[in-house]
């Protein structure tokens, strides 16, 4: 890959930013619709506000968790505000507002989007399934869309004008995204790929490589060093990305292994609970560049624009990830490429009313799976259990697999999760009341119950939103099930009735 002309990085014009922000306001009021009734049903979203508060108090233990050290940081001053978990939940769905604004604004400048064009870019992508999905939790994937969005907008800069200083920038926002998330070490290929195929000389240049490495070095150095005066190992950091890689035990659901190849789980996900669009248009944008790379451009340099370094990481990202455990946010940093191709493969093919017209048309589908997937199954029926718990003194209960009760418990009561039911003895002795029989034992796999659930509740609750198929397909990563297998789990699943069932612990 050589140079090209310069980027069109002109500010975006009024007209555009209106375009934007009128978009970005319908995807705002997507993504914040019924917050308030949808909790935090995911294990990690809630462990992650958890840490947070103990990291408030001092406690360190869990500051590695995940390999995300500066998401917590990132987050603990919101403590001295607030403790709510909704309110953690929405500053997150803002940002991931934020990162679609902030990928959308620069493609449009990169590709000169007109103005429908960049709010119909903004709605594809920011109505998708799983971007609504993960973009009303608690994880890092918002902060991971602005920071990758950064990546890309300076590794596109450094190859369409090498310059000293550019490889540094790469290398900062490649920083800061691993601190954020180890996620980001999957980003390492497929820069170095890039890099094989610019061979510009850059790299050679006297001192680039040590301020790379240093540059990348600095948050492992700064955190490590935080961690370790906090009482934690200073390897600790490190030895996550060992233990991520290389499981020396099962976990709680019997997968142990980091790969396991499948290069048909993404695209049935894709087809069945996305718009075709994306992948028509990684389709037509590969027949785009290929034609003009051995076409009229033949015995020219071949240009690094948006659409072609675009579809280099919506591909690579598409056939690596099928190389690992599987869930669809493995295809998280995909996403908005992809939305992107379609975009830009689409005005090169219709007319503008036409590609307005198929746009639309892939937003209201987009729109009815949200309804159906997310919004249907609300509201929960964790603060009613919260509730009951009340009414009849119960400060001390267990919960099977999942965190889902902890954020409407007060201050005076206390979650214990546990994952077998042989545990149960022992914390009746120390004083737990109540066990509650949670259905995230199904979307887990972790099924360790079954004298528990012979037993006669005394109460009981429906919660449609743990019975949702996009929510099963997010934990086959845990589980290490298939695409068809992680369905089947799904379906026999949706025969329980009372997903939360309460028990008296005598």
């Amino acid at each position: 890959m050589t140079t090209s002309a310069p980027a069109n990085n002109a500010p975006l014009s009024a007209s555009r930013c209106w375009w934007l922000l009128g978009a970005l306001l319908l995807v705002a009021i997507s993504r914040l619709w019924r917050l308030p009734e949808t909790g935090g049903l995911d294990f990690d979203s809630v462990h992650n506000w958890q840490i947070i508060q103990r990291l408030a108090h001092g406690d360190f233990s869990e500051f590695f968790h995940h390999g995300s050290p500066a998401f917590s940081l990132v987050y603990l001053p919101v403590v001295g505000f607030t403790h709510r978990f909704l309110a953690f939940q929405t500053i997150n769905a803002l940002l991931g507002i934020t990162g679609l604004g902030f990928f959308v604004a620069w493609v449009s400048r990169q590709a000169n989007l007109s103005g429908p064009e960049t709010a119909g870019l903004t709605l594809l992508g920011g109505t998708s399934l799983l971007l609504t999905f993960s973009g009303r939790d608690f994880t890092m994937s918002s902060l991971n869309l602005i920071l990758f969005t950064g990546l890309l907008r300076s590794h596109l800069a450094r190859l369409q004008r090498p310059q000293a200083a550019s490889l540094p920038h790469v290398a900062a926002w490649l920083a800061l995204g691993l601190s954020v998330d180890h996620k980001f070490l999957l980003t390492i290929p497929i820069l170095a790929v890039l890099e094989v195929w610019q061979r510009d000389g850059l790299w050679w240049r006297p001192g680039v490589w040590w301020r790379v490495l240093g540059i990348l070095a600095l948050p492992y150095v700064l955190l490590c060093t935080l961690g370790w005066l906090n009482g934690l190992p200073w390897y600790r950091w490190p030895a996550f990305y060992v233990l991520i890689a290389f499981p020396n035990t099962p976990n709680l659901a019997g997968r142990q292994a980091a790969l396991h190849p499948d290069f048909t789980y993404y695209l049935r996900y894709l087809l069945s609970f996305e718009s075709p669009l994306l992948l028509l248009g990684l389709v037509l944008a590969g027949g785009l560049v290929l034609r003009q790379w051995t076409g009229r451009l033949q015995r020219q340099a071949r240009t690094c624009t948006v659409m072609p370094y675009l579809l280099v990481w919506a591909a690579l990202l598409l056939a690596g990830m099928s190389l690992l455990v599987k869930a669809p946010r493995g295809l998280f940093f995909a996403y908005l490429p992809l939305a992107a191709l379609a975009v830009l493969s689409g005005r090169r093919m219709l007319p503008g009313w036409a590609l307005a017209v198929v746009l639309l048309a892939a937003v209201g589908q987009n729109i009815f799976r949200i309804q159906r997937e997310l919004y249907a199954p609300l509201p929960t029926h964790y603060p009613q259990v919260a509730a009951w718990l009340r009414q009849h003194g119960a400060t001390r209960v267990a919960s099977t697999v999942s965190l889902g009760l902890a954020p409407y418990l007060d201050n005076q009561q206390t979650l214990t999760v546990i994952t077998d039911e042989r545990e149960l003895p022992a914390l009746r002795r120390q004083g737990v009341q109540y066990v509650l029989l949670d259905g995230y034992r199904h979307v887990t796999g972790v099924a360790r119950f079954d004298s528990l659930q012979a037993q006669r509740p005394v109460a009981g609750w429906s919660e449609p939103a743990l019975q949702q198929p996009l929510l099963f397909l997010e934990h086959s990563e845990y589980t290490g099930l298939g695409y068809a297998e992680t369905l089947a789990a799904w379906q026999a699943a949706r025969a329980d009735s009372l997903p939360l069932r309460l028990y008296r612990l005598k």
